[in-house]
This record gives structure tokens, sequence and C-alpha cells, in this order.
């Protein structure tokens, strides 16, 4: 059996306030939360088998350059959907902006920014 991705952890200014609209967007529910490494606080949410680990610093994180001109920097987080037209619509009520509509073999596709300029790609794969 291949290896399979269990976590992505990711920088945040506010766990809490990302942990809120992922779980309206993608369904995802706090597997855990806590105190994290230098004092800083990290929420796990995702699913049974997977999830994200949104981290922040005890000190108000810097912003940086854009991931695609960073080595070694997350570019963006791919998720799959059932509905790709009603996570849309989900993603809009969060205030967010989708972009770079695609169809393409074998689905389809967009992305968002969300507060923090994290770049979600989302997906629909055809049956």
């Amino acid at each position: 059996m291949p290896a399979q991705l269990e976590h992505a952890n990711i920088t945040v200014t506010d766990p809490q306030a990302t942990a809120a609209w992922m779980t309206q967007i993608f369904g995802w529910r706090i597997r855990w939360q806590g105190v994290a490494i230098a004092g800083g606080h990290t929420i796990h949410i995702g699913t049974d088998s997977s999830y994200v680990a949104l981290y922040t610093p005890k000190k108000t994180p810097a912003t940086g350059t854009s991931s695609y001109d960073t080595t070694g920097a997350l570019n963006h987080i791919g998720v799959t959907v059932d509905d790709l037209d009603a996570a849309e619509t989900l993603v809009k009520a969060q205030g967010f902006t989708p972009v770079n509509h695609a169809d393409y073999e074998p689905g389809r596709r967009f992305y968002f920014r969300d507060h923090d300029g994290v770049e979600y790609e989302l997906v629909q794969y055809d049956d």
C-alpha cells in the first residue's frame, strides 16, 4: 500500500477563525486543539483520516512574499468536493473570491485565498 498524506501544518493568524470557515465550507470537524511549540496554539481540523494543523505562534506571525516565489513554501492546498457549485456558494458566503475556474480531464476546479492569503484549490472529479 502506498503512503498516504495524514496532515499538513500551516501558520495562520487566527486558527479559530480559519477552523470556523473550514467547518462551513468543507464540513470538517476539530479533532484536537491546544498548546503548541514555542507557546503557540494549534487546531487540528479535518476528517478521521486526515487533517490540517492550523498553527499560530505566541507572537503575531509575519507575512512574507508570494509562496510561488519562495523555495519550500506551500503554494496551495487541494480539497476534493462532491459538488463544486455548492462549494463555490459556500466560499462566497464566507467572503472569499473564487478565481481561475477550469474544466479539465478528469474534473473541474477553482481556487480562492483565505484571509491569511493561503490558497485553496477545490476540485470535483467526474465519476
